[in-house]
């Protein structure tokens, strides 16, 4: 059976709101009984059917745990049409050990625009403590569209998959080019169906899979780019949201694009805190005595790798490469350090350290997927609906003109030499068709726990604490000095002992709460850094042949 650690994916892990289509307020709320439970109440009638259906549980795989269940069910590919073209979902569940204290059913998803949620319930089986596991089922599924819920693909090749480019100027028509094929391949290949591959219709079938299991609420437990769907599903139906945690935090307000560039943003500050604390450590690591000279190393290594690629392992490393993977590293000063250090070595000729310079030097790696090996899951699966919620969502937020693209990406660059060409450059979204809704404006009272480190390489902390004010019933931990991308649980006893007496009493903190970092919670955001599957990572960063 194949098994991984639960690391949150992202990438950025969508946004005013109209009355939505199949949402209902607290005050027109439908019952939320199996036999009367609606996700609309002007067309409930219509999805009664769905409504009605009774999952057929199964041992999801002949090695999984016998409590491990597996089903599918159908939704409406469109929500406005529910009488149209239908779709599957595959979803699971792991049973109350307690039933006869049991509160509820727990939802959850690992993050993304891509990722599967479907073994879920299997991480947090391990993670979670035992008293959680007494209170709820946990309940996973793969989001329409992704794993094992009727897969898209856009029939790339790896090379089209590989979407970090930087801007330079001979190279500018060569990407837009790529941009506009990706686009064109994925309305042709997917047609009609990607339009309705969004962060709302996730939460519709969210919806629906709480009144097929008879439920009136959930709660939630959502990483990354699951903490936008979970606000979504808290600002369509307010009133059926019970308890929700949100951990590494999107900003609503700035998906897709914004989010994308949050990640050059908050990586220079990060940078600054890197060369203090190498500079602090001159001794032991040679890099220089001063900030301002650790600062130089890194740029002149840059330099000397532009020029002449660095090998690593038989890979060339690029200049380009090195602040790509910098961006991620420099999140933790130790980290980032080492690798410098690995760099240097290697750029001089002597032996380096691959397995420290593995995650780190050229695209950052996805992983393969729990569902990459059935033939039923296309090998662009993760990429074609990273590109559907990125671009679908809110198309308003991406230019249609491909040069206000080159002149972001020249003045990010300025601004934010790091990463700020990679995140403003060209991307498909400037050739997708319009989104088929408006985005999603997050703007509610409803009670929720937002959970942020301070050093986040995916989400920084002024992207959580935008999350935190938009949910005006929300409560915030935050993570001084927290590294690494996902907090829940880590091990400290302020974050987890805070999350886990919400999950249990659904009472939030009086006021917002800080907790400080621990040697042990940084040190396993140190040691994602260096696997192959990068926590946080927004997929699809892949080169063709290092998949």
């Amino acid at each position: 059976m194949r098994r991984r650690r639960l690391a949150p994916l992202l990438a950025v892990s969508v946004t005013a709101t109209l009355a939505p289509v199949l949402a209902t307020s607290t005050a027109t709320a439908a019952p939320a009984t199996p036999s009367t439970a609606s996700l609309s109440a002007a067309e409930g009638g219509a999805l009664d059917r769905y409504v009605k259906q009774k999952p057929r549980w199964k041992r999801c795989e002949a090695d999984s745990p016998a409590e491990f269940q597996c089903a599918t069910i159908k939704a409406p590919l469109d929500y406005r049409v529910p009488g149209g073209k239908r779709i599957e979902l595959a979803i699971s569940r792991i049973r109350s050990t307690a039933p006869g204290k049991r509160h509820g059913v727990l939802f959850s998803n690992p993050g993304g625009p891509g990722g599967q949620g479907l073994y879920m319930p299997l991480d947090l089986q391990e993670l979670l403590p035992e008293s959680a596991r007494r209170k709820y089922d946990l309940i996973g599924f793969d989001p329409r569209g992704v794993g094992r819920s009727n897969p898209v693909s856009c029939d790339l090749e790896p090379e089209e998959e590989n979407w970090l480019r930087p801007y330079k100027e001979e190279t500018f028509a060569k990407d837009v080019s790529w941009a506009r094929v990706v686009a064109d391949k994925c309305r042709d290949k997917a047609g009609d169906t990607l339009a309705h591959i969004t962060t709302r219709n996730t939460a519709r079938d969210m919806d629906l899979l709480r009144a097929i299991l008879g439920e009136k609420k959930i709660s939630y437990l959502g990483y990354s780019y699951g903490t936008y769907l979970g606000a979504v599903y808290t600002q369509l139906f307010p009133g059926r949201a019970d308890r929700f945690v949100l951990d590494s935090a999107v900003d609503p307000a700035r998906a897709w694009r914004g989010m994308i560039q949050w990640w050059a943003e908050g990586a220079e500050p990060a940078f600054d805190r890197w060369t203090e604390w190498a500079a602090d450590r001159s001794e032991k690591y040679g890099l220089g005595g001063t900030p301002k000279e650790v600062d130089r190393t890194f740029w002149d290594l840059v330099a000397q790798a532009d020029e002449k690629p660095i090998e690593v392992d038989g890979q060339p490393t690029t200049g380009d490469d090195i602040r790509s993977g910098m961006r991620r590293a420099v999140f933790s000063p130790e980290y980032a350090t080492e690798v410098v250090v690995e760099l240097m070595k290697a750029a001089t000729g002597r032996p380096a350290s691959a397995e420290k310079l593995a995650a780190f030097t050229g695209p950052g790696r996805t992983g393969t997927s729990r569902a990459a090996d059935a033939a039923e899951v296309p090998a662009d699966n993760m990429t074609a609906s990273f590109w559907a919620v990125v671009c679908g969502d809110n198309s308003a937020a991406w230019s249609r003109d491909p040069e206000s693209y080159r002149r972001d990406a020249i003045e990010d660059k300025g601004r934010y030499p790091l990463y700020g060409d990679f995140a403003s450059s060209i991307k498909p979204c400037a050739f997708w068709d319009r989104s088929v809704e408006r985005a999603t404006k997050v703007n509610n009272k409803v009670g929720s726990l937002v959970v942020q480190n301070e050093w986040d390489s995916q989400t920084p902390l002024p992207s959580g604490q935008a999350l935190h004010a938009d949910l005006k019933g929300s409560k915030m931990v935050t993570v001084l000095g927290g590294e690494g991308h996902g907090v829940y649980p880590s091990g400290n006893a302020c974050t987890d002992g805070t999350v886990t007496t919400y999950l249990l009493t659904g009472r939030l903190p009086g006021k917002d709460v800080t907790c400080e970092a621990t040697a042990d919670s940084n040190a396993e955001a140190r040691k994602n850094q260096k696997q192959d599957v990068l926590p946080g990572s927004p997929l699809p960063e892949r080169a063709p042949d290092r998949f």
